[in-house]
C-alpha cells in the first residue's frame, strides 16, 4: 500500500471543496495538481494509480494524493465523491498516512465534517479549513486496517450508499443492490455488525444530520427535512420529537434534550 507524508500542525488552505461526479463523459481521468493535495471520499467502485500503484476504490474509503502525483482513475460509470483540494504548510510533526484506506467507523464523521466544509466553502472559508483540518487528522488516525476488525465490505458499501444517498428515497432493497448483496443476507450482516437493522441505521443518520444542518447552518427547516429524505414537515417533527428529544425549532434554539435511548 501505497504510503504520504503529510504536515498537520496548522490549518490548510482550502482551495476548492465540493462533490465531484465523474465517468459520465469519459470512463476515464489522468491529471496531477502540481501544489494541491487531494482529500476524497468515495461512494463508488473504481481503479485508481498513484504514480504507478494501483489501488481498488470502494464506497466508503478514503484517499489523500500528495502534490504533484501523477493520478489515473478507471470508472464503471457515473461515480460521485466528496473532496477538498487544499495546500498544506510544513509544520508540525509529519504524519504517514496510506494514500488509500477505509473509513470504517469514521465514515458518518467524515462524511459529516466534508459536507460541513463544503456548505461553508462559499461564505465561511474559516470554517471550511476547521472542519477540513478536523477530517485530515481523522483520516491520519485511522487503525490499520489489520488491527481492527471492521464491518464486512457490504456493510461499509451499505453506510456508505446511505450516506450519500439520505435526500432520497431508501429502500432496504436498494441498499443491498448498491452493496452487492441480497436483502436478506445484509439484514443479518447489519444485524450482527451494528445489532439493529437496516431501517433503524437509515433512520438514525437521518435524525443524525438533521441534528447537524438545524445546529450548524442557516438552511431552513423545511430545506433541513427534504436534504434528509422526510420532506413531510409533520412527519418530520414527529421524528424530531421522538427521536431527538424535541421539535426542530427548539433543536434550533439549543432547547432540545438528548432522549434517554435512540
Amino acid at each position: 500500500m501505497l504510503e504520504t507524508s503529510i504536515h498537520l500542525g496548522e490549518p490548510p488552505v482550502v482551495a476548492d471543496a465540493g462533490v465531484g461526479v465523474h465517468g459520465v463523459a469519459n470512463r476515464t481521468d489522468v491529471f496531477r495538481l502540481p501544489e494541491l493535495w487531494q482529500l476524497h471520499l468515495y461512494r463508488y467502485e473504481a481503479e485508481l494509480t498513484v504514480d504507478g500503484t494501483p489501488h481498488l476504490v470502494r464506497p466508503g474509503r478514503v484517499s489523500l494524493v500528495p502534490p504533484g502525483a501523477t493520478v489515473r482513475y478507471r470508472y464503471q460509470g457515473r461515480s460521485e465523491h466528496l473532496y477538498a483540494h487544499l495546500r498544506v504548510t510544513a509544520a508540525g510533526t509529519p504524519r504517514t498516512v496510506p494514500v488509500l484506506q477505509d473509513a470504517g467507523a469514521e465514515l458518518p464523521m467524515l462524511t459529516a465534517l466534508l459536507l460541513q466544509a463544503i456548505a461553508s466553502a462559499p461564505g465561511e472559508p474559516e470554517r471550511t479549513r476547521a472542519e477540513v483540518w478536523t477530517a485530515l487528522w481523522r483520516v491520519a488516525h485511522l487503525p490499520p486496517a489489520a488491527d481492527r476488525p471492521g464491518p464486512h465490505p457490504a456493510v461499509t458499501a451499505a453506510m456508505a450508499y446511505v450516506e450519500g444517498n439520505l435526500a432520497a428515497p431508501l429502500t432496504v432493497p436498494a441498499v443491498a443492490r448498491a452493496a452487492g448483496v441480497s436483502h436478506n443476507h445484509l439484514t443479518r450482516l447489519f444485524r450482527a455488525t451494528t445489532g439493529g437493522t437496516v431501517v433503524a441505521y437509515i433512520r438514525r443518520r437521518r435524525l443524525d444530520r438533521a441534528r447537524h444542518l438545524l445546529r450548524a447552518s442557516t438552511l431552513s427547516i423545511p430545506a433541513v427535512a427534504a436534504s434528509v429524505g422526510i420532506p413531510d414537515l409533520q412527519a418530520f417533527n414527529k421524528a424530531c420529537r421522538r427521536e431527538l428529544g424535541g421539535s426542530p425549532r427548539a433543536l434550533r434554539g439549543g432547547t432540545g434534550v438528548t432522549p434517554a435511548s435512540a
